[in-house]
Order: structure tokens, then C-alpha cells, then sequence
């Protein structure tokens, strides 16, 4: 038997990798001479940089950049040498989880460190970009980030305006002399999933303002600012788009790429599939594997299982899922190419035994070996 695995990470308890390496493990106990390839598999958020670099060979890099409140982090991304492929995710610069709680203000939040990241990587020879734009902490509409790469976004005396959405208030001009040349060499797949335009009741102001510390005057205020500044955009580039669907992700972060990049938005699954080119290898295997921490009704809306799951039936291939818990309503997996799903809780547990990665490697790799036994009772 020949399968193919590609599982999402078990968030805050094994990668994508390891989750992947624990199936392999349950696999070979039941049928030791099957060959089984383990792939790594993320949707564009939490895990990609991992998932992507470690899977395709490439190198982790860490550097220091701009946090989302100015004070330094440190960012992790990854290099594939043989493509000359940077793969990013905002959120290690600019992501909302780098904050507390109590100090979350998009008023004052900046992508600056995400332009750092690019510019770093650019320095090392990198053209191709795969960026994953979820998790933000800004509402900024990525102006931060184009002040990295030499963009001046300036005010009134033709200064710098300041980091964060409150930079937009005194926003006067744009400017491009000092870009960084090796920009226009560049391409960025972005990975997104959200649709939502810049501006207006459906814009990230409205929508994803609340969670990033936004009271309602400060939403009215950010999308009077962002609108201004699309329109300024949009004089100094006329191809720019405000209404086009993603522009508002990660606080606008969408619209800056589109407009001031040669970047294209992309579901994050798409991307993942295409790049590591497991295509290739669920054509040649008998069996496709794959699954996340939680299978539930959401999964199906551009999750990574069935994007495996859709690609899979293409060469109708049966698709089993594993993962760390189910709900009801994860029947609907079932409609979208996974042919049966299994949790790997073997036990009560609490919720922190269940995540310790000592024991969810465990109850993944007994899981699939019991499920393995019966497909090989069947085959004999």
C-alpha cells in the first residue's frame, strides 16, 4: 500500500510534520512494508512558515524587526533556496497574540516589521514571496509595512507619518523614490481567505476592529482614514481597488500588496497544495491521510483537510481524516471528500493531558494503527 499523509498541525501540541511522522509510525506498525510519504500541509495561517520550510527543505531564519507596538521581536521565516522563495507570516511581526490583552490598540499597532521581514529576505536573494496575512494586531492598511521598503508615506511638512492607523489621520502624500529597486523583481502569493474590502460596514475597520481594541468612535475614525487613503492611492496608482474582496484582510494589509506590490491574493490552502506540489505524490498512493486539531463544520470553508480531501477525489482516492477532536456537525466532512474521520482521544483526559505532544503523538500513532489492522483485515 502506498499513502500519502498531509495533516494540519494539532495546534499547541504537534506540527504538521509531527503529526504526520506519529501517522507514518501507526501505519507501519499494522502493515509494516506499506510506503508511506508524509507531507507537510498548513492553510496560510498559524504553522505555514514551519509546515512549508521544514517540508520543502528550506532554512528557518530569525531575525529581530519592528514588533506591532514598535519594540522589537523576534520573526522566524523561511527560505527555499532553490526557488529563492521567502515564506512569511505577518503574524510573527505584527500578529495580535504578540500583544496583551489590556494593551491591543490599532490606533498605535504597525506592520512596519512585516516590510523589515520582506526587505531581510530580499537582501538574501529572495523574489518569490508566499505570505500568510492572518492574526493581525493593525488597522494601518499596511502603510507600516510600505515605510519599510522605502515608501514615503508623509504628511503635511513631508515628514514620516507615525506607526499605526493614527499615521493615516495625517497622511498627505506618496511617494516611491526611495523603494527598494529589487521591490518590482518581486512576486507575493498571499495567502487569504477573508473577503472583506477596505472600507465601509464590511471593511476591517467595522469588522475586525472590535477584536483588536477598537471602540466605535475609533472604527468611524480609521474608515474615514483608510478612505482617504485609498483615494490618494488610488491617484498615485490607478489600478488600485479598494472594493476588491480581501483588501481589507489583516487590517488592510490586503489593499497595500495589491496596490503597491505585484502580489496576488489566493486561498491559503491553494497556495500550500500547489507549492509543495502534493499533487505529484496523491496521484502515485493508494490512501490519502489527513485531518487538524478540531474537524468540525467549519472545517469544510477552505480548511486545509478537505482541501486535501478535494484534490484527492480528483483521483478518487479514499480520504481518512484523524484529529484531535470532533464535533456533531463534523459530518459534513463527510459531503466534502473525507470518507471517515476518527478523534484520537483513547481516554478521559483534561484538555492539557490531551495536548501534552508526548501524549498526542501516542494517541495518534495507536489510533491509526487500530484503523490500519482493519483496513488490513479486509484486505486479506
Amino acid at each position: 500500500m502506498k499513502a500519502v499523509v498531509a495533516i494540519d498541525s494539532l495546534k499547541g501540541s504537534l506540527s504538521s510534520l509531527e503529526a504526520g511522522n506519529a501517522i507514518r509510525e501507526g501505519i507501519k506498525k499494522a502493515m509494516p512494508d506499506a510506503e508511506v510519504r508524509v507531507r507537510p500541509l498548513a492553510d496560510g495561517g498559524e504553522g505555514t512558515v514551519d509546515a512549508l520550510t521544514l517540508g520543502m527543505g528550506g532554512k528557518l531564519e530569525c531575525i529581530s524587526v519592528t514588533g506591532p507596538v514598535g519594540k522589537p521581536v523576534e520573526c522566524t521565516f523561511g527560505i527555499i533556496e532553490d526557488t529563492k522563495t521567502a515564506i512569511v507570516e505577518m503574524s510573527g511581526a505584527a500578529g495580535i497574540t504578540l500583544i496583551a490583552e489590556q494593551d491591543r490598540n490599532p490606533l498605535n499597532t504597525t506592520t512596519y516589521g512585516v516590510g523589515e521581514v520582506i526587505k531581510n529576505a530580499i537582501s538574501k536573494g529572495c523574489r518569490r514571496f508566499i505570505v500568510g496575512i492572518g492574526g493581525s494586531a493593525t488597522n494601518d492598511g499596511g502603510i507600516g509595512m510600505l515605510q519599510a521598503l522605502g515608501y514615503g508615506m508623509l504628511d503635511k511638512n513631508g515628514k514620516q507619518v507615525p506607526f499605526g492607523a493614527k499615521g493615516l489621520k495625517e497622511l498627505e502624500a506618496i511617494t516611491d523614490d526611495d523603494v527598494l529597486p529589487a521591490l518590482k523583481e518581486c512576486t507575493f502569493r498571499i495567502a487569504c481567505d477573508v473577503t472583506n474590502v477596505l472600507c465601509g460596514e464590511q471593511g476591517c475597520s467595522a469588522v475586525f476592529g472590535p477584536q483588536k481594541g477598537a471602540t466605535p468612535a475609533m472604527i468611524m475614525q480609521m474608515d474615514k482614514w483608510l478612505t482617504d487613503y485609498a483615494k490618494l492611492t488610488c491617484e498615485k496608482y490607478p489600478h488600485a481597488n479598494a472594493k476588491q474582496a480581501g483588501t481589507g484582510a489583516a487590517g488592510g494589509l490586503g489593499f497595500a500588496f495589491l496596490s503597491y506590490t505585484n502580489a496576488v491574493l489566493e486561498s491559503g490552502i491553494k497556495i500550500v497544495l500547489e507549492e509543495t506540489k502534493l499533487e505529484d505524490d496523491i496521484a502515485a498512493s493508494d490512501i490519502v491521510i489527513t485531518g487538524e486539531g478540531r474537524l468540525d463544520g467549519q472545517t469544510v470553508f477552505g480548511k486545509a483537510p478537505t482541501g486535501v480531501a478535494g484534490l484527492a477525489k480528483k483521483y478518487n482516492k479514499k480520504v481518512i481524516a484523524f484529529s484531535g477532536c470532533v464535533t456533531d456537525d463534523a459530518t459534513v466532512c463527510n459531503e466534502h471528500g473525507i470518507d471517515a474521520f476518527f478523534p484520537i482521544l483513547r481516554d478521559i483526559q483534561t484538555l492539557q493531558e490531551a495536548m501534552d505532544p508526548d501524549n498526542a503523538r501516542k494517541n495518534m500513532r495507536n489510533t491509526v494503527e487500530q484503523v490500519f489492522r482493519l483496513i488490513k483485515s479486509f484486505q486479506e
